[in-house]
């Protein structure tokens, strides 16, 4: 990892600041040992992980000030983790995961740079038949659908992990997969999923995509 290029900032999310390390870019690259390649990651696709996205700080907004109270919370597709963060700082009970095999030690260091309790952590993939993570209330994710492929593996493993009672938030950027993931959805039992737009400015620039949420 040392030869790969970092930068510290610090994300300001109403009156709460979120610092992280993250990847400077997104061509940086460092598989040491061929660790993402033996899971399935591309040097292309290596970097994604490890910057944020437009999504994921509109989920970590969002996060901000929701009700999280006596919820099990997940985060489906941490990548740096910023929603968990914020929702660390709100002690709230979060449980991230990610496929990546770097997403967890950036996500401890950044943790570290918060001052915050460990979030719990599980390097899975949507299409692990087992899994000891259990169940969620709540259950949230940002960018998540981005080929059709991941549609039927993403709705199962959130049916797999929501309780009977669950609401699931996703950031969805507009990638043209959301009416394919209600579908799947609503064979779950979710109500159907309705979308609604980010009143308020990332990055300086107007959030395009929407915000879907699905309940049981």
């Amino acid at each position: 990892m040392a030869s790969l290029r970092i930068c510290y900032q610090t994300i300001e999310i109403e009156n709460i600041d979120i610092h992280v390390r993250t990847l400077r870019d997104k061509q940086q690259f460092s598989d040491v040992g061929e660790r993402a390649l033996k899971v399935g990651i591309s040097s292309a696709m290596w970097p994604i992980f490890g910057v944020i996205w437009e999504s994921g700080e509109v989920l970590a907004r969002l996060m901000f000030d929701y009700e999280v109270e006596g919820k099990r919370i997940l985060e489906v597709g941490c990548g740096i983790g910023l929603a968990s963060l914020v929702l660390n700082t709100r002690l709230a009970d979060i449980t991230a995961t990610d496929y990546h095999p770097e997403a967890e030690l950036f996500l401890q260091i950044n943790v570290e740079l918060n001052n915050g309790a460990d979030i719990p952590f599980v390097r899975t993939a949507w299409e692990d038949d087992v899994s000891s993570l259990g169940c969620f209330d709540l259950i949230i994710g940002s960018d998540l659908l981005y080929e059709r492929d991941c549609v039927n593996s993403l709705s199962d493993f959130i049916d797999q992990h929501s309780k009977a009672q669950c609401h699931v938030i996703i950031v969805d950027p507009g990638r043209g997969q959301s009416s394919h993931f209600t579908k799947r959805m609503h064979s779950y039992g979710y109500s159907k999923g309705s979308g609604e737009f980010f009143h308020g400015d990332i990055q300086k620039n107007p959030f395009k995509g929407k915000i879907l949420h699905y309940e049981r």
